[in-house]
């Protein structure tokens, strides 16, 4: 909301700057009330818009492989938030006192038309009021005085000032903003987009008068005489409105045609640059690999069953760890503006992964949380691994373990079908976490489910072409789990801090099926997680040798709930 209202003010500040600079001098009326409504439209739709700018000049990787999937947190919040409660009510109270306020202005001009006497006039009724009044346009009503009237004193340079808010059809320009008003009441801008909109009106008016009687001196005298007169209501188009000096000045300003071509002209790198500016979002070229190596990975361990072999990076990479992972890892790199084979890189990233996996063994009574390890080293485009070193980390016997297999590990080149190595070293960092006990328990206790009488194996495959697809990724998707979960009632004050175990499968035509609760935290909790998993939008299915399969998913969810 924040993002929107930052956005569009920006937007329609600039605009009316702009306008008052430059457009509102110049005699091009037609066009700027075009200009002013456009405004309008463009600076409240230019908050959707993202252009996304794909930039090469930093690349950063990351690589998870890890016996179970990256996790997604959800955390629900019980308490509520005054603050914002008593801010959206103060702003909902305030828009229906305007809403009623301006339902209540029009229905005033109505029964001000039925219960006075209607001539019609051209293309107008006037509506003659008994009251002293200055003439002034609803729609195509011209409220005028009727003693005035009918003792023809009412010029006919009035006439026709009048005549042409009708014609033009004013009134409808002036009702949609003051509809945007009150919604954004609080935003000034609009009021004096209001005000720069009737003006531009009364230009419009003022110059077909003098078009037509070629008389300005007189009609200034007319407008002057007629500038002190009652308040009309706001939705209406008068005389009173404007500013007369303004007005005066504009009556008798020669028109340049250069002067007006080029203020069009400039409009064109000026709506080009706030589009540019609020709109553009710098992307660096190794986000999407990221959303694409998490998922990867993640179908990589859910096609994945004990005993047998599993693709780490489906599609990219042909690494293929043979037993059971005792390690969670991730790694990191920095390309530093390189132009590297990036699927090449993947490779050989994904194979030196593989090979800790395959030789990591988790010494006895190791707990995740008590041992952290950092390891950085160079990468070289031979697969050679140099100045390998722990830094950082708390985690005594696995950065032990770990830094004896990688210094003694064989090189890693990529899969042929990828390409050549073309990178200069690399700095690589990995981190890593022992998984424990319990999570291995989860683990074997998912497997067993998979093996149950009745369970469909066949629907478990083990190589993946293309991995299954949330819309928008697989960060969306966690997204969408943390939005849609809900505390169930049954967990009543309960604080509530653990995870939920599901598993379910991804059909062929991108369906959810097969709910399954591996683990359950009790109150609900699983039952939960299951209808958010039905609400969920279909996604682009998973294939192997380019046809759509059914693959198993996993996701463990982490709740925290406040008492």
């Amino acid at each position: 909301m924040m993002d929107f209202l930052y956005k569009s003010s920006l937007s329609l500040f600039v605009l009316l700057i702009v306008y008052h600079l430059v457009l509102e001098r110049q005699k091009m009326h037609k066009f700027n009330r075009f200009y002013l409504l456009f405004s309008f439209v463009f600076s409240l739709i230019l908050p959707f818009i993202t252009i996304e700018v794909v930039t090469e000049t930093q690349q950063t990787y990351k690589y998870f492989v890890q016996n179970i999937p990256i996790q997604s947190k959800v955390i629900v919040v019980q308490s509520i938030d005054y603050v914002s409660l008593l801010l959206w009510g103060f702003y909902g109270l305030v828009t229906l006192v305007l809403i009623f306020r301006f339902v209540r202005n029009i229905l005033k001009i109505v029964s001000k038309v039925k219960s006075n006497e209607i001539v019609v006039y051209k293309n107008a009724n006037l509506v003659l009021v008994d009251a002293p009044t200055q003439p002034h346009t609803f729609l195509n009503y011209i409220f005028l005085n009727k003693t005035d009237y009918q003792n023809r004193k009412i010029e006919a340079e009035l006439y026709s000032h009048e005549l042409i808010h009708v014609a033009q059809k004013h009134t409808l320009d002036i009702l949609f903003v003051e509809v945007l008003k009150t919604v954004f009441w609080f935003n000034p801008l609009f009021i004096f987009y209001k005000k720069a909109i009737q003006l531009n009106h009364e230009f419009l008016a003022d110059e077909n008068v003098v078009t037509s009687f070629n008389d300005v001196p007189f009609y200034q005298n007319l407008l002057l005489a007629h500038a002190n007169t009652n308040p009309i209501s706001g939705l209406t188009s008068n005389l009173n409105y404007s500013v007369i000096k303004k007005r005066f000045i504009m009556m008798t300003k020669s028109v340049s045609k250069t002067k007006i071509l080029l203020s069009k002209m400039m409009l064109l790198p000026l709506f080009s640059g706030l589009v540019f500016f609020v709109c553009t979002k710098s992307v660096a070229q190794s986000s999407k690999a990221d959303n694409e190596v998490y998922a990867s990975n993640q179908i990589a361990e859910n096609s994945s069953s004990s005993g047998s072999k599993w693709k780490v990076g489906a599609g990219k990479n042909e690494n293929v760890a043979t037993k059971r992972p005792e390690i969670m890892m991730s790694s990191g790199y920095n390309l530093a503006g390189m132009k590297v084979n990036q699927p090449a890189l993947q490779s050989a990233i994904g194979k030196l992964s593989n090979y800790i996996l395959n030789n990591y063994k988790s010494p006895e009574g190791i707990d995740k949380k008590d041992e952290i390890a950092s390891i950085t080293f160079l990468f070289g485009k031979d697969g050679s691994l140099e100045n390998i070193k722990a830094v950082n980390g708390n985690g005594e016997e696995t950065e032990t373990e770990i830094l004896r297999i990688l210094k003694s590990s064989p090189k890693f080149l990529p899969s042929e079908n990828y390409g050549k190595a073309d990178w200069k070293p690399i700095s690589v960092k990995m981190d890593f976490w022992p998984i424990n006990a319990e999570e291995m328990k989860t683990a074997v206790a998912s497997e067993q489910t998979q093996k149950m009488p009745g369970k469909e194996t066949t629907a478990i495959v083990n190589e993946i072409d293309k991995q299954p697809e949330f819309p928008g990724g697989i960060l969306e998707f966690y997204k969408f789990v943390g939005k849609n979960f809900k505390v169930p009632a049954e967990a009543g004050s309960t604080k509530i801090q653990g995870k939920i175990y599901m598993e379910f499968m991804i059909e062929t035509d991108g369906s959810l099926s097969e709910f399954n609760i591996v683990k359950d935290l009790g109150f609900g909790m699983g039952d939960e997680a299951i209808r958010v998993l039905k609400l969920s939008p279909k996604w682009s299915p998973g294939t192997h040798n380019g046809q759509p399969v059914r693959v198993l998913y996993k996701l463990p969810i982490t709740v925290q709930s406040a008492p």
